[in-house]
């Protein structure tokens, strides 16, 4: 037996480790990142960045001496050069996602925008319409606040915040809401809706335009990447798709969300 990996005080064969991996269910990941590092294959990094990723990776496994290093690669049985493609892995995938997605993200995220914006309102929902009719002119006429009477009417969680809701995301809402508050004027209470089972009085407080920021060029980068990921298990076999646990999904139906 020529042992290839020891883990404790047991050593593990090369024709034991494909069988552990399957009971373990681990092939699926290594198939998924296998088709990761397929794709960004071709991407290279500059020896500063490489020195760089270095120094992180070593400080991460307190690889702090050239003995220590070398211990190490024996153990997984790494050359150095397999050692900088591991330390720049995170890296190369970044560069990936920037040479293929980031040319379009300004339209990708104009496209978005939408669904991107936040929302703060004001909400309280209620069973009966008469109800609903009753507190919205008493808050229309000045006799109570929309936060006292939703803490004593509204039957969501929205009760314990005086019906504040939000920032929210108006994607995360259900289409036909979101477009209530979408073309609703702020400050402006919105007469009784039906809603499902619910009828609804609602105000938006305060719209909160998405912005192209660091942060939301990331998320984008990594939707698009992600999107395409799934596009790549979709071309597997269907033999492969079973034995990755892929299940191809059936049609959506988004459920109403108000909050």
């Amino acid at each position: 037996m020529t042992a290839v990996l020891q883990i404790g005080n047991r050593v593990l064969a090369a024709s034991e480790i494909i069988p552990l991996l399957a009971s373990y269910n681990i092939i699926p990941q290594l198939l998924c990142e296998s088709i990761i590092d397929s794709a960004v294959a071709p991407i290279t990094c500059t020896a500063e960045e490489t020195a760089h990723a270095l120094v992180a990776f070593y400080q991460h496994w307190d690889l702090t001496t050239e003995e220590k290093r070398q211990a190490w690669r024996s153990l997984y049985g790494l050359t150095q050069e397999q050692l900088e493609l591991l330390a720049t892995r995170k890296l190369r995938i970044e560069k990936f996602k920037q040479a293929i997605w980031g040319h379009q993200l300004k339209s990708y995220f104009l496209k978005r925008k939408r669904q991107l914006d936040k929302v703060i309102y004001s909400l309280i929902r209620t069973e009966h319409r008469g109800t609903a009719n009753e507190l919205y002119f008493r808050i229309r006429e000045g006799e109570q606040s929309f936060a006292e009477l939703a803490r004593e009417y509204s039957s969501g969680l929205e009760a314990q915040t005086g019906g504040i809701i939000g920032p929210v995301e108006f994607g995360t809402l259900a289409p036909n809401f979101a477009q209530l508050l979408y073309t609703s004027q702020a400050g402006i209470i919105q007469p009784p809706v039906p809603f499902g089972e619910w009828w609804l009085i609602m105000r938006v407080e305060k719209l909160i335009p998405a912005q192209l920021d660091d942060f939301m060029r990331s998320r984008l980068l990594q939707e698009n990447f992600e999107a395409w990921f799934q596009q790549q298990l979709s071309q597997l076999s269907q033999e492969e798709k079973i034995w990755m646990g892929v299940k191809d999904k059936p049609a959506q139906v988004q459920e109403a969300s108000v909050a």
